[in-house]
């Protein structure tokens, strides 16, 4: 026996490890338990997912693509002692708007009396065209209210647009001071 035959023997016995490599039994398995087999199943089930979702999301009710002009709430003091009305208005800044079709806010009174209130909602582009629609009745709660770019007959561009103000009215108002928050003005398309 000769040492590398006395090395292979003692290297089997103790370490159980041996120079000479043997021939491992390989497991083949099938196709299913293929590793690029499961990326590709992950990929397609994941994007099927993703896409199902994006689809349920632009057929429902409440999703529709917008333009955020202030998303946060705009608390306007108004008193009617100097005069009738209290403006509050947003720069547009030449915006294109002949892609929307309605204009979105939230609107409430911190005013538990039943004063009324009305605001007047005003659209002037850069040719000094103005439009406006009244909102009456203002509730103590918060209300939504969507109003159609449509409805606002005397502007006849809308490529150009300069603000849209929101004018609180007290025809007829006893008390002549109040407060009055509007919130998430979007545009919608």
């Amino acid at each position: 026996m000769d040492k590398k035959d006395i090395y292979e023997h003692l290297a089997t016995i103790y370490l159980d490890a041996s120079l000479k490599k043997k021939k491992k039994k390989t497991k083949i398995l099938p196709p299913l338990f293929n590793l690029p087999f499961f990326i590709f199943l992950f990929f397609i089930f994941g994007f099927t997912i993703i896409l199902s979702a994006f689809i349920n999301r632009n057929k429902s009710l409440d999703f529709q693509p917008s333009f955020v002009l202030q998303p946060a709430a705009l608390k306007i003091n108004f008193r009617f002692d100097p005069g009738p009305k209290e403006t509050y208005s947003i720069a547009l800044n030449k915006l294109d708007l002949n892609g929307f079709r309605t204009l979105g806010f939230s609107v409430k009174k911190v005013d538990y009396k039943k004063e009324p209130v009305a605001l007047r909602v005003r659209f002037t582009n850069q040719f000094k065209e103005n439009s406006e629609i009244y909102v009456k009745n203002i509730p103590a709660r918060w209300q939504d209210y969507r109003i159609n770019l449509s409805d606002f007959k005397d502007i006849s561009e809308w490529s150009r647009m300069r603000e849209v103000s929101f004018v609180v009215e007290g025809p007829g108002a006893k008390e002549k001071r109040g407060v009055l928050y509007i919130a998430n003005v979007k545009l919608l398309k």
